[in-house]
């Protein structure tokens, strides 16, 4: 299929949104999917790490000499919990995780480390936003030789947006206006938590970068014109379609496709992935939640999959994820976790980033039948 003809492709897909999506014609990219059991934030987490990684070939030939950013999840106030629980065992990607694949990425070569998080309405540091949470920032500070922090939710440090472009034009935006720490690194990394979500069916590697985009420019309250000094209200528009951008970004391609966020809001997910590929995916599946993506859902619950995933390709990494869940990743619209949804992996598919095709994804370490922990029995 040629690019001329995929781009054609794309934009008649959106224009019947509710239709079944077609196979691309040539095959997705494959790569191989680390697992394990983890029972633990304790002694036994950083050797199994170290263990997966080895699995993938080694952190040295991902990070060495490298400037990493990774995108952690810390969604949602820090003041939500789950009953008495702190976030990182429900909700929040754990701080344990986060350290120890730093301090492996050290051993490896990393040259700087950057963490990355857009908390919520705020221009705070994003330790300050930590600490609100419970958690102690230095641990994290300390964990590698050069760590720093910033609030990718506005400006921040930076003295422009940068503009990442999708290629092939984009399911619903031809690029984004980010944070300069998402262009200005040579690896970028997925730190994310292992739960369902209420808009997208399941929230992996590829939904935890929803949060990459700053909501001066693609908040509810965000200027019509020029990006605010400050994130002004969440990423709603993005869901209902309700408003633009600001001016000073791209507008989406299409506004008269479905204003309805289980079709809108895969589409910018897999969009961004696209804008801005992830090259090291790490899914947080020792402690988690059933039920939706935070405290604020109804029906949620704690949840223990015990596991770790991780992998070089994001797609094949959540379709393993999703089939831990189990959930079929070669599912779509009206099928589970997929019931009110188009399916985020298949649209990256379409992208042509990875596979989700499970027959297609050499899985190493621990089978997904051993770790399978069908999370809606929760």
């Amino acid at each position: 299929m040629t690019c001329f003809n995929r781009r054609n492709f794309l934009r008649s897909a959106a224009a019947a949104p509710f239709l079944p999506i077609a196979s691309l014609r040539a095959e997705a990219p494959a790569a191989p999917v680390a697992v394990a059991q983890c029972k633990s934030y304790g002694q036994e987490l950083l050797p199994t790490l170290d263990e997966m990684f080895d699995q993938l070939g080694g952190l040295e030939r991902i990070v060495s000499g490298k400037t990493v950013a990774i995108k952690v999840n810390l969604t949602g106030s820090p003041m939500y919990r789950l009953g008495h629980d702190p976030a990182e065992l429900a909700h929040w990607t754990h701080p344990n995780v986060i350290g120890c694949v730093m301090h492996l990425m050290n051993r490896a070569g990393a040259r700087r480390i950057r963490i990355l998080e857009s908390p919520w309405n705020t221009t705070e540091p994003l330790e300050q936003y930590m600490l609100e949470g419970g958690w102690n920032p230095s641990d994290l500070l300390h964990a590698a030789t050069r760590v720093e922090m910033e609030n990718t939710n506005y400006l921040g440090a930076g003295r422009k947006y940068s503009r990442l472009m999708v290629p092939g034009g984009g399911h619903m935006f031809r690029g984004f206006d980010l944070n300069h720490s998402y262009e200005e690194c040579d690896v970028f990394v997925s730190i994310a938590k292992m739960k369902e979500h209420a808009t997208a069916g399941v929230t992996l590697s590829m939904k935890n970068c929803f949060g990459i985009t700053p909501c001066t420019i693609y908040g509810q309250g965000s200027p019509k014109d020029e990006p605010g000094q400050r994130p002004a209200g969440g990423r709603g528009p993005f869901h209902s379609g309700d408003r633009q951008p600001a001016a000073s970004a791209l507008p989406e391609n299409d506004p008269s496709t479905p204003r309805q966020g289980g079709y809108r809001v895969p589409r910018i997910v897999a969009d961004l992935v696209a804008a801005r590929p992830i090259h090291l995916a790490v899914i947080d599946g020792i402690e988690s939640m059933a039920g939706g993506e935070g405290p604020w859902n109804r029906g949620v619950r704690r949840a223990s999959p015990g596991v770790l995933i991780a992998g070089t390709n994001c797609v094949t990494t959540d379709a393993v994820g999703t089939a831990i869940m189990g959930f079929d990743p070669m599912a779509t619209r009206g099928t589970p976790p997929f019931e009110h949804c188009d399916s985020t992996l298949q649209l990256a598919e379409l992208h042509g980033l990875g596979t989700r095709n499970l027959s297609r994804i050499e899985v190493l370490g621990a089978p997904i039948q051993k770790v399978l922990f069908p999370i809606r029995k929760v």
